[in-house]
């Protein structure tokens, strides 16, 4: 490794140790100057603005998210469907075989521990918001690619074309959950991972770039995409955690009775922002580690429970049909012209890749991180392909027990929410209303949605602190917490300005700009690849 990168491993340590600022904080802070102070000065303002003007936000946060997911679509389709495609290129050798780490590499985890990890911070909270309404609401309302509408009238259904709607319902949340998101966190996880365990440099987004940049991510250029790397994480980050917190107050409306408010959700939001911080101070190890894979176990319960409590044949039969058919349809689904589904392309799809574009500094740099001594063909199957096959059996399981529900009770709770009333987070509690032990599942359902917001939450903080303290992986407490702390602070200003779609607009806004530079990322992993095999072919 060249002494000059070897020098900036520790470029994150030093900087602000020779000025005021530095000085005074840094027992508390390990300020990377300036990516720390414009990052925490412009969410705090951001915070305080918000809340001081909470009817201006609403409106102008209405007019950004329309206004960017009509004119941008193509983009964020356009920039997805090369991901994807990218991604499968690299399991082809010689690249497939290259190590993250290298050749000699021991994996940190094993294949379990590893997997839970990188699914719970990926999808965790989205699926249990998304897994019910959104094949339903596909099949009745939005009618991708022109599928017949299911639903004419609260009450009634179609007789005509139900099983064309049901497998396009079915496919089109299955795109939205498979291939194009997770190839979106592979380019930033890879990216990353290469220049942090293959060149030696430090864990953070600007490292990811040195090799198409060289010396010049230590300067300005370095400053502006960690800094931009710092808003879309925790934006994204905002928008999931809004999500759950709604999720939440409706399940605790519905079982215990307690009011559906802001008001609750606001309270919500601190107190399990207040058991996020419990889990940032115990690290990896023993606080994110062990919450994945309780996530996991639990939702693995619940799955089963719905698949087998549910219509169990026509649920199983629906997988597999959704999924020929989300394969069958993938370049019609991802076609970013000439379109007639406005709809669907531009309240689903063009808000989802902006999300998971803001999200992927945070679970792309996540992934990195757990993901030493994996080969490059193990990373992108187990990035890529295996989650996609979990996502759409967890669409099936639960979209298909909530279809099956709305189409044989016209009168059921989830036709009523989904459909008739537009309620959606009470969507997986209505469809658990109709299957055994609805009490119990549906307090189990809340408490995962809890677990998955705390995960969400303490492993957010970790790795926006790791891009503000220049890649140090063990900066000091009082840093995280003040990550933590802020992130909840950002979705409470978020939903009192406007609820979901100030969620959704802060997610597209910061997702426009962070997808040019996921497309950079790509051509700096085939620079990275290259160098690599170079290096072994000469040692």
């Amino acid at each position: 490794m060249p002494p000059s990168v070897a020098a900036k491993t520790e470029f994150g340590h030093r900087i602000g140790e020779n000025n005021i600022v530095g000085r005074l904080f840094k027992c508390a802070f390990d300020i990377h100057n300036p990516v720390f102070l414009v990052s925490a000065v412009g969410i705090v303002a951001f915070v305080l603005g918000t809340l001081a003007q909470l009817e201006t936000a609403e409106a102008a946060f209405g007019w950004l998210r329309t206004t960017l997911t009509q004119s941008f679509d193509w983009f964020f389709m356009l920039s997805a469907d090369l991901f994807v495609l990218f991604c499968l290129c690299l399991l082809a050798p010689p690249w497939g075989g290259v190590k993250i780490g290298g050749r000699n590499a021991v994996p940190d985890y094993g294949f379990g521990a590893w997997f839970a990890m990188l699914f719970a911070a990926g999808v965790g909270i989205g699926l249990m918001f998304f897994g019910v309404l959104e094949p339903l609401y596909h099949m009745g309302v939005s009618q991708p690619l022109g599928a017949p509408r299911a639903f004419d009238a609260p009450g009634e259904a179609t007789i005509g074309n139900l099983q064309e709607a049901k497998q396009l319902g079915l496919a089109a949340a299955m795109y939205h959950w498979g291939l194009h998101p997770w190839a979106i966190y592979g380019v930033v996880a890879l990216a990353l991972g290469l220049a942090a365990y293959n060149l030696g440099l430090p864990l953070t987004i600007r490292s990811a770039f040195y090799p198409l940049f060289g010396e010049r991510v230590w300067g300005w250029l370095g400053h502006v995409i960690d800094t931009l790397a710092v808003f879309a994480a925790i934006f994204g980050l905002a928008t999931s955690l809004g999500l759950g917190a709604q999720q939440v107050s409706a399940g605790l409306s519905h079982v215990f009775g307690a009011p559906e408010t802001v008001g609750v959700q606001v309270i919500l939001i601190i107190a399990i922002t207040g058991m996020a911080l419990t889990s940032v101070m115990r690290g990896m190890e023993r606080g994110v580690k062990r919450l994945s894979q309780i996530n996991v176990a639990l939702a693995g319960l619940l799955l089963l429970f719905v698949l087998f409590a549910g219509p169990t044949l026509r649920i199983l039969e629906d997988f597999a049909l959704g999924t020929a058919t989300y394969f069958r349809e993938i370049p019609a689904l991802s076609n970013p012209f000439g379109r007639d589904d406005d709809l669907f392309r531009w309240e689903w799809t063009s808000f989802y890749w902006a999300w998971w574009i803001a999200w992927s500094p945070f679970v792309g740099l996540f992934i990195a991180r757990v993901s030493r001594g994996r080969t490059v063909r193990q990373f992108v199957v187990c990035v890529l392909l295996v989650p996609t096959l979990v996502s759409s059996l967890w669409v099936s399981v639960f979209g298909g027990a909530a279809i099956d529900q709305a189409l044989h009770d016209p009168g059921s709770g989830v036709r009523a929410h989904v459909i008739d009333g537009y309620n959606l987070p009470m969507a997986l509690f209505a469809m658990l209303d109709g299957l055994p032990w609805a009490g119990f599942m549906a307090t189990l359902s809340i408490l995962l949605v809890v677990v998955f917001f705390v995960t969400s939450s303490d492993s957010g903080s970790l790795v926006i602190d790791s891009i503000t303290a220049g890649g140090k992986v063990d900066a000091p407490m009082p840093q995280r917490v003040f990550w933590c702390v802020f992130q909840g602070a950002l979705a409470i200003a978020l939903l009192l300005g406007g609820g979901l779609y100030a969620l959704q607009a802060m997610a597209i806004s910061i997702g426009l700009p962070f997808t040019l530079v996921l497309i950079l990322m790509c051509w700096a992993i085939v620079r990275a690849l290259r160098g690599e095999l170079r290096r072994q072919r000469s040692g």
